[in-house]
Parts: structure tokens; C-alpha cells; sequence
């Protein structure tokens, strides 16, 4: 059974932390962009679902990264969310599917 430490030191795995401060910085951009130009009008309901897939798919990842042991099925499904995520976020910018 691990331990609280070992449970800590998972936690703060730098990996981790980059990849969901990553996914803070992805949400954060378009809010500070709206600071200083016209050009970027993000509504509350543009944020939740850029949120949400963002959430969605870093979570999908840790799921992944739990569960698999494998590096080649871990670089698959990473990259195939990271497409996942690139469709579905150009399809919601400009609608061409």
C-alpha cells in the first residue's frame, strides 16, 4: 500500500504539473488576449467548453497514464487525443465538419 509520501511525491510530478499548468495557461491566453484587443471575444460559454475539452482530455491522459504500462500504447492514445483534441477545437473555432 503506498504511502503518504510516495502519494505526495506522485502528485508533484513535474510532468504533471506542466502538463496541467499547460491546460490553465491554454484557458488563460484568450482572457488575457481579451485585455488588450477587439479581436478575441471569448463568451463564459466559449471558456466552459474550451474548459471542459481541456479538462476532459488531461484527464483521459492521467487515466491513460495510470492504467497503461506499455510506452507505445501510452504515445498512441496520447496522440490520440492530442488529435482528438486539435479536431474537435478547430471544428468549435470555425465550424468546417
Amino acid at each position: 500500500m503506498p504511502t503518504d509520501a510516495a502519494q505526495a511525491r506522485s502528485a508533484l510530478n513535474p510532468w504533471r504539473l506542466a502538463g496541467w499548468g499547460a491546460v490553465a495557461a491554454l484557458l488563460l491566453l484568450p482572457w488575457v488576449a481579451m485585455q488588450f484587443t477587439r479581436q478575441v471575444a471569448w463568451t463564459p460559454s466559449d471558456f466552459a467548453f474550451a474548459a471542459g475539452l481541456l479538462i476532459g482530455a488531461g484527464a483521459l491522459l492521467e487515466l491513460t497514464l495510470w492504467k497503461v504500462r506499455d510506452v507505445r500504447y501510452r504515445a498512441a492514445v496520447g496522440l490520440a487525443i492530442l488529435a482528438a483534441v486539435l479536431l474537435i477545437w478547430a471544428d468549435g473555432a470555425v465550424g468546417i465538419f
